[in-house]
């Protein structure tokens, strides 16, 4: 499971302006017609392409827990593009992003200060500049340890740094032991 990943793209899909279909034959059709074929829902799916078939004519209604999550994660993941690429540039360009996690923090710090890390609980709202470098890590495939290091960083500039007005001599800021991260556009 992305924990970062996930919640970016949950964070997008607030921004949906029509609802998600949710009958699963209503999905399969939509699928269908993204993908052109019912041949090629059913390899991204790993079913046959008659069980496709048979959704899409109303045969079939009540999937599979296991399949039920996998076509509603293919569904969300290709829902309005263009209303998820608007709310990812305005993120990226004025608003910037929220991001609300519980987690273990710690800093690294010259000697003579208190860096020990512990359990924190921050809402923080994040640079435009700052969305787009995650917004783009994860287009490019970044892992969930590499979109932890932005928001890490982002974190020890806005929140412990607040923007060069304190805590210069920080070197670097850790987030272990996620217990949740949310991000808010």
């Amino acid at each position: 499971m992305s924990l970062f990943g996930d919640g970016l793209n949950t964070a997008v899909q607030k921004a949906f302006t029509r609802a998600v279909p949710k009958s699963a034959p209503a999905q399969m059709r939509y699928l269908v017609k993204q993908l052109k074929g019912t041949k090629a829902v059913a390899q991204m799916l790993r079913i046959s392409q008659r069980t496709v078939e048979r959704y899409v004519k109303d045969q079939i209604k009540k999937p599979r827990p296991d399949l039920a999550a996998r076509l509603e994660r293919e569904v969300k993941a290709r829902w309005q593009p263009q209303i998820r690429a608007k709310a990812r540039h305005k993120a990226a360009t004025t608003d910037g992003i929220v991001i609300d996690t519980r987690a273990r923090i710690g800093y690294t710090a010259p000697i003579g200060t208190t860096d020990e890390d512990r359990l924190r609980h921050l809402t923080v709202a994040l640079p435009p500049r700052y969305a787009a470098r995650l917004f783009d890590a994860q287009e490019q495939g970044a892992t969930d340890q590499e979109l932890q290091q932005i928001a890490a960083e982002a974190l020890k500039e806005v929140y412990f740094q607040d923007g060069g007005r304190r805590a210069g001599s920080l070197e670097e800021v850790r987030l272990t032991d996620i217990e949740h991260v949310e991000f808010d556009l």
